[in-house]
């Protein structure tokens, strides 16, 4: 990171404690990871005849790497209980592979604490970080971190890698239809 960006970080980070505001928003810290942030592509996900939510995903200049930060925004069409996210995220990991019973019950107690219970027109946005962390913010606001490489890619890989069970929004959130 250039220098020159780094100091403009920790400055606002300063000015943020003095003035006593610690939830950073999703747009702005979205800006401070990816400042040329660009969407790559959306789609909706419908379980039988449910609509579940949208989810876009944006890459700086609307390019996804998995190696690059990147976001994926959920906007919820229906209520569901932050338990049952956790749930369902759990599952997905294993559906592809992740078989590690620790890690995926350390991974369900952190979302469990992390994941709100969402209402139609809740939105929750995961932010990949440089570093490999996840950043969890809800309509905008930022309610977690989880700060393991292995869990971020596990975790975006539930929409993003080829074996997801829901491809056709993966193609649509990678821009390939």
């Amino acid at each position: 990171m250039p220098r020159t960006r780094l100091k403009e970080i920790v400055c606002t980070t300063c000015v943020m404690a003095i003035l006593g505001i610690t939830q950073l928003h999703a747009a702005d810290y979205i800006r401070s990871e990816m400042p040329s942030a660009k969407r790559v592509g959306e789609g909706r996900l419908t379980y039988m005849f449910w609509d579940v939510y949208d989810a876009v995903l944006y890459a700086p200049d609307g390019q996804w790497s998995q190696d690059k930060p990147y976001a994926l925004q959920l906007s919820y069409l229906r209520d569901i209980k932050g338990e049952k996210i956790a749930d369902r995220s759990v599952q997905e990991m294993r559906n592809q592979g992740v078989d590690d019973e620790v890690k995926l019950a350390m991974w369900h107690a952190q979302m469990e604490e992390i994941f709100p219970d969402v209402q139609e027109g809740d939105a929750l946005t995961g932010l990949h970080t440089r570093e490999g962390h996840t950043v969890f913010f809800e309509n905008g606001a930022e309610i977690g971190r989880i700060k393991d490489s292995e869990f971020s890619k596990r975790f975006f890989d539930i929409w993003l890698h080829e074996k997801t069970s829901a491809p056709d929004l993966r193609r649509k959130l990678l821009g390939m239809s």
